[in-house]
């Protein structure tokens, strides 16, 4: 049986200052990374297109066309980190990490592009016939500097990808990546036409393409995953297997995961026993977060806790919860079975400003309650208290009078058997000239609470009757300790 939700935010403390100071430093590092990028790119470009032109290779040339394909790339990549940190707003509620995507999105379609074209260029090269191409040794020196260049700008941009899981800084490690085989293709049908085999340098313009197309394929299937909130693969699973370790967390009712750029958000509807208090529940979903985090740091959280019934609840329980779901609180319950049903009788406190009539609606929906919960076998029997949370000024008594007013308590509590010690008397007065009482009394060690409970009711009772303007009597029972005595 539901009886409620609870929705769970992320708990504002200590390490979330952590978490905004790591991602300040994150987008240091991607926009750092992203900047060199566009330098690299730029430079790479000016030369391949230099050479390409007065060497007429059209695998250079092809080579050019895909550095400058890098460099559109690697600035749109520095946009893109750039405008992912910004902090969600009122129109964008998830951030701007999408732009990521998007960026990538985008760079696949230019790689898409640059293919086609470099497909069509070779082709014609090759329907033309043979051209006259110069092999010189700087369009050799040139290929190898790409390659050097490629190579270290694609292992610092798969570094800091890896560390801020930034989808931009990973479509463009993929872009130098695929950089580093279409030069080396590109260098090889240069040996291939110095060796005399012209068509060569076409056929490596076309193996270029086929490269950057593959590359596009698999940057544009991640990209649309992303854009489409596809989960990562394993992400849910592994989520779920670290909720349930959590003390406390019956069962995962939905888990919904929903990555945006480098961020991975997570809704999660968690069941947990009704019976546990507010505070308990917050502490299941702090620990929920908290382990999940180890595994993924950067996951932002959005918990339900559904309270559910156990077959394994006590009655008692189960009239405590229900009692609370109509801010009651249900006490002192007792049950009596009999071969057909249940008599259960218990106390509530009704505020006591209310009318009889009143504070019998109140206790009546209560049992109504009770009755679908179980089902209608049961008797019912609800006692009301009074519940008072009123404030009073209160002035002490003149010597005399409080004198004779502990006496009176002093000597009721001597007719009661078991009362050790009476002491710690205060007496206090309100603006009705009524008594407001508050006392401790001692009983021996191994007496029950149960009888504790009876002796000190029944002392409460006695002194109500002793002193007629007594209007609140307050007893604290403790153990006897020797150093306690009665007080004169």
């Amino acid at each position: 049986m539901h009886v409620g939700k609870f929705n769970v935010q992320p708990m504002k403390d200590g390490w979330n200052d952590e978490r905004i100071n790591q991602r300040m430093e994150n987008s240091l590092k991607k926009q750092k990374v992203a900047l060199s990028s566009v330098g690299a790119s730029l430079l790479l470009t000016a030369m391949k297109l230099v050479v390409g032109i007065s060497t007429g290779s059209i695998g250079i040339i092809s080579e050019a066309a895909h550095s400058a394909l890098d460099f559109g790339a690697a600035g749109l990549t520095l946009f893109a980190v750039r405008m992912s940190d910004k902090p969600a707003d009122s129109k964008h509620h998830y951030g701007h990490a999408k732009v990521e995507s998007v960026s990538a999105l985008i760079e696949t379609g230019l790689l898409v592009v640059t293919s086609a074209w470099i497909i069509y260029a070779a082709i014609d090269r090759l329907k033309g016939g043979a051209m006259e191409l110069e092999v010189t040794w700087y369009a050799f020196a040139i290929m190898i500097i790409s390659i050097v260049v490629d190579f270290s700008r694609s292992r610092a941009l798969k570094k800091v990808a890896k560390e801020t899981n930034s989808q931009a800084l990973e479509a463009d490690a993929l872009h130098f990546s695929s950089d580093i085989l279409s030069s080396a293709v590109v260098l090889v049908g240069l040996i291939f036409v110095r060796m005399g085999i012209a068509w060569a340098d076409a056929a490596a313009g076309i193996a270029v393409a086929l490269l950057v197309g593959w590359a596009a394929f698999k940057l544009g299937k991640k990209t649309i995953d992303i854009l489409i909130d596809a989960a990562p693969e394993g992400l849910s699973e592994r989520i779920e297997e670290i909720a349930l370790t959590i003390e406390g967390v019956i069962s995962i009712d939905k888990l919904r995961v929903k990555p945006t750029g480098p961020h991975v958000f997570v809704e999660m509807v968690v069941s947990v026993n009704r019976t546990l208090s507010v505070e308990k529940v917050q502490q299941i979903s702090k620990k929920i977060e908290q382990k999940v985090r180890e595994d993924f740091p950067v996951a932002d959280f959005t918990i339900n806790l559904k309270p559910i019934a156990l077959n394994n609840e006590t009655i008692a329980e189960r009239v405590h919860v229900i009692g609370l779901n109509h801010n009651l609180h249900a006490h002192n319950i007792s049950t009596n079975l009999t071969d057909k049903n249940k008599h259960i009788t218990f106390d509530v406190e009704i505020d006591y400003h209310l009318t009889i009539k009143e504070a019998h609606d109140t206790v009546t929906a209560l049992e109504e309650e009770l009755h679908r919960e179980f089902d209608g076998e049961i008797d019912i029997c609800i006692h009301i208290d009074p519940l008072r949370n009123d404030e009073h000024s209160t002035t002490s008594l003149s010597s005399e009078d409080e004198k004779s007013v502990r006496d009176i308590i002093i000597g009721v509590a001597q007719n009661i058997d078991n009362v050790q010690d009476v002491h710690d008397i205060l007496i206090r007065k309100n603006e009705n000239q009524k008594l407001f009482i508050t006392l401790h009394c001692s009983f021996n060690e191994e007496v029950l609470l149960e009888e504790v409970h009876s002796l000190t009711s029944r002392l409460e009772g006695a002194i109500y009757q002793s002193l007629p303007d007594a209007y609140r009597v307050i007893i604290h029972a403790e153990p006897f300790l020797q150093n306690n005595h009665m007080q004169p």
